[in-house]
């Protein structure tokens, strides 16, 4: 059996024995116990989708409306004459060849990798080392774009990436838990939103079936966001 501590035992007695709005969600999260650092808010959501076909796998990405309150360290596969933009944009790092066997040769410290689509045969070759680590450019996800400057000033601010796991979840960051109440019910509504218009046509029945919200170290709070926006 997992060990929880005392304080966390403590918050899920304070935790709502059923969902509850997003509203409250929020207010009742900000009660649990206080941690010496920010705790990163996060969202799950259980779809009702067959992860196994393809036609209905969802992966892309989001720019939430009140940020998520960190910064990525990108890095952009682009052309010479782009390097020096992209930087200036805030790309750690930027360039064609060199970059790629530089990353080729095992640098992984960044966190997200943008491409132009003429660079993609090049960049196709690093497959096996950026693809388990979820960092291989994919259009689906917006990180191969020929608008290199303005993927990378999204990404740099904390542009959110998602993609369905094997049981149909979602799990996405949506902001801190220092972030005010409206705040973080804009970046939640946001996302919900999202992931609904993205239903795939050859889903049945129930889409969204559950939503929760939870802090690095708290117990989750099931929202009633579910029902709202199944169909």
């Amino acid at each position: 059996m997992r060990f929880r501590s005392k304080r966390y035992r403590k918050d899920v007695e304070k935790a709502p024995a059923r969902p509850v709005s997003i509203e409250d969600g929020v207010k009742k999260l900000k009660t649990f116990t206080k941690t010496k650092f920010d705790q990163t808010v996060d969202l799950v959501m259980h779809l009702g989708i067959d992860a196994k076909q393809a036609d209905q796998m969802l992966r892309g990405s989001i720019s939430l409306p009140k940020g998520i309150g960190a910064s990525k360290k990108v890095i952009a596969f682009c052309n010479e004459g782009d390097v020096a933009a992209a930087k200036a944009a805030g790309a750690l790092e930027a360039g064609a060849d060199e970059l790629i066997d530089k990353v080729n040769k095992g640098w992984m410290d960044f966190d997200v990798a943008i491409a132009h689509p003429s660079l993609m045969g090049k960049v196709g070759k690093l497959g096996r080392v950026l693809g388990p680590q979820g960092k291989m450019p994919s259009p689906k996800s917006g990180t191969v774009t020929p608008d290199i400057l303005t993927a990378v000033k999204e990404y740099s601010a904390g542009k959110v990436e998602f993609r369905n796991d094997a049981g149909g979840n979602i799990h996405a960051v949506v902001g801190k838990l220092s972030f005010g109440e409206d705040d973080l019910k804009a970046n939640i509504a946001a996302f919900v939103e999202h992931i609904r218009r993205l239903k795939p046509a050859s889903a049945k029945g129930h889409y969204i079936k559950k939503v929760c919200i939870s802090g690095t170290m708290t117990p989750a709070i099931e929202l009633e966001v579910a029902a709202a926006v199944a169909e």
